[in-house]
Order: C-alpha cells, then sequence, then structure tokens
C-alpha cells in the first residue's frame, strides 16, 4: 500500500490544502493520503492556533472521501516533531509505502524542523508548488542540500518506491488560498479562522 502522510496545523484548512492532497493522491497514485492534525506546530504561536478539535472537526468536513483519512496520532503518542512520528509509523507499519506531503512554503523553510535531513533519509518527499513560495523553496537549504537526490516531476508513479533520499517538486496549477490569509481575514472581519 501507498500511503501519502500530510502533516499539518490547518490552522485554518482550506482548498489549498485539499489541492495538495488531491493532487498527491493523483500524481503518486497513492492509495491513502493521511492527514496528520498536528497538536501543535512548534514553529507557530500557540495563542494563534485553533484548538485541536476545531481543526479535526474542520479537516474532516473537507477531506472526504475513502482515500482520506484525518488522525490525530501525533496527540495520542504524544509527538510534537514530524521525525517522531515518522519513526512510529514506520516502525508499526512497515510493509506501508509512506511518501512525505508538503506544499512548496513549506520547503522554503524544512531547515528549520528538527531532523529535517533524517526526514528526508527516512521517506521519499513530494513536494506541490503553492503561490508565492515556488522561487524560494528550489533554492532553500534543504532543496540544496539534497539537489543530488531530486527527481523529475515524471517520476511521481515510482516515488513511493523509491529508496529514501527522494524527491520530486510538482508544478500544478496553483490554488491561492492559505492559512495566513483567512488568519488575517478574520481579525478584519472579528470571525473565527474557519468561517466560510
Amino acid at each position: 500500500m501507498r500511503v501519502g502522510l500530510y502533516g499539518g496545523s490547518f490552522n485554518p484548512v482550506h482548498a489549498g490544502h485539499l489541492h495538495v492532497a488531491r493532487t498527491a493522491l493523483r500524481r503518486l497514485g497513492l492509495d491513502r493520503v493521511i492527514w496528520l492534525v498536528s497538536p501543535q506546530n512548534p514553529l507557530k504561536s500557540a495563542a494563534d492556533t485553533l484548538s485541536l478539535a476545531d481543526r479535526m472537526a474542520a479537516v474532516r468536513r473537507l477531506a472526504t472521501g475513502p482515500s482520506m483519512i484525518v488522525s490525530d496520532i501525533e496527540t495520542r503518542i504524544g509527538s510534537a516533531y514530524t521525525i517522531d512520528t515518522l519513526r512510529v509509523m514506520q516502525g508499526r507499519w512497515p510493509d506501508v509505502q509512506f511518501v512525505w506531503l508538503m506544499g512548496a512554503d513549506n520547503l522554503a523553510q524544512f531547515h528549520r524542523w528538527r531532523g529535517w535531513t533524517e526526514i528526508m533519509r527516512s521517506v521519499p518527499v513530494a513536494v506541490v508548488s503553492r503561490p508565492g513560495a515556488m522561487l524560494g523553496s528550489r533554492f532553500s537549504p534543504a532543496a540544496q542540500r539534497f539537489s543530488r537526490s531530486r527527481r523529475p516531476a515524471e517520476a511521481a508513479p515510482v516515488l513511493a518506491g523509491l529508496s529514501p533520499p527522494a524527491w520530486i517538486y510538482l508544478p500544478v496549477p496553483l490554488n491561492h488560498v492559505s492559512s495566513t490569509m483567512l488568519r488575517e481575514r478574520a481579525k478584519v472581519l472579528g470571525v473565527p479562522p474557519n468561517t466560510p
């Protein structure tokens, strides 16, 4: 089984997130995408983060269908870091071919994640283009450090079976919605960020 792991705060979740998940599902030939809703991103302010229950409910409303699974495993195993989550999941399900999924905006700051080089060496990574991050992400410390491990976008269907480090950059039609934009709009309007 080929499974995409899509972690994030999803604060709030939006159509751009779904765009990344659906693109990866289709282009990588995945059987499932597991949305790993983070209890609290260590790089973001807890004061600006909606409750886990609210974020889980919002992701469940958006990520529907049998191929989309919404999980709070990081809360249940007490993990604050992706590398720890990956170790647990790969240990529990050694026969699953996992792929880490991220938008290009995350690749641009991936070098700030704890254990980022180990993540790249543990699991294939698929990066989906996002507005405003395309150039910066391609020249990020992570992209530079693992430049020899980058595969062409045409390798997407076989990425899950490649030995890491292996990563691809998927250029796709862009979805311009962002969580930051939604939080700013909510402040101006005085409504919760996940209000449609």
